[in-house]
């Protein structure tokens, strides 16, 4: 793990630790994203499925050795705990927070960049530190959302949450919860709703999340009907 740097913590994110028997393995099967990709300068960004392919969590995975560390929302850290121990059953895997933090810079001064995004920044984990500014803002502006507040919990279908084109997904990985109805609209291309970044405006049905100061929203739009969204380059590749 990397020295901090002061100014670069994210304050509301949380690791959680796997450690024991095949702990690889055992995420092989419940996570969108190919543990066999996995490496110390390689982080990857993967969701935790509905049997019907609706995203209820999303986070970074880290490897340290045989074990792998979660880089999850704080806020939700023992909901995700708790969702992965019911998947465990009798197998001998601990899963317990880890006192490291996780950090952010904006310039690629150290760390990895992020596995979503390059132009998000770069990532590393180590002690805590005095907390990042800026973060937030400069990922909504790249129109890269996360989080149970933007995407829900069981409410949007994982391709939705734009996990193609930002690295959240392995066509060729085999099974996980979900894969079948994600691998199905993957194939007919069939994605015609998107997660997107907005300017502030009225809340309708289609908000997920608003925040006035930052005059932004987050909203899920048809394809069709994108209207103010912002549509960085990724994501105009994407609906081309």
């Amino acid at each position: 793990m990397t020295a901090t740097t002061p100014g670069t913590c994210l304050t509301d994110r949380a690791l959680l630790r796997l450690s024991g028997e095949d702990v690889r393995g055992f995420l092989q099967g419940l996570l969108t994203n190919d543990l066999g990709q996995l490496a110390p300068d390689r982080p990857l960004w993967a969701g935790l499925l509905t049997p019907q392919g609706k995203a209820l969590f999303d986070f970074i995975l880290w490897a340290d050795g045989d074990d792998v560390l979660i880089d999850c929302e704080t806020a939700q850290a023992d909901a995700l705990a708790r969702r992965l121990k019911l998947y465990r059953l009798r197998r001998a895997i601990v899963i317990e927070p880890d006192p490291s933090a996780v950090h952010w810079s904006p310039a690629p001064t150290q760390g990895t960049p992020d596995p979503r995004l390059p132009d998000l920044g770069h990532r590393w984990l180590g002690e805590p530190g005095e907390a990042a500014q800026g973060w937030h803002e400069h990922r909504l502006r790249l129109g890269v959302t996360e989080g149970v507040g933007e995407l829900g919990s069981g409410e949007t279908l994982w391709l939705e949450c734009n996990a193609r084109e930002l690295n959240g997904v392995s066509f060729t990985k085999g099974c996980y919860v979900g894969q079948e109805n994600t691998a199905r609209m993957h194939h007919r291309a069939k994605v015609n709703r998107r997660l997107v970044v907005a300017p502030l405006g009225p809340e309708s049905d289609r908000t997920r999340i608003a925040y006035p100061e930052l005059s932004l929203m987050v909203e899920q739009r048809r394809i069709e009907a994108l209207g103010d969204a912002i549509r960085p380059a990724w994501l105009t590749a994407a609906i081309s």
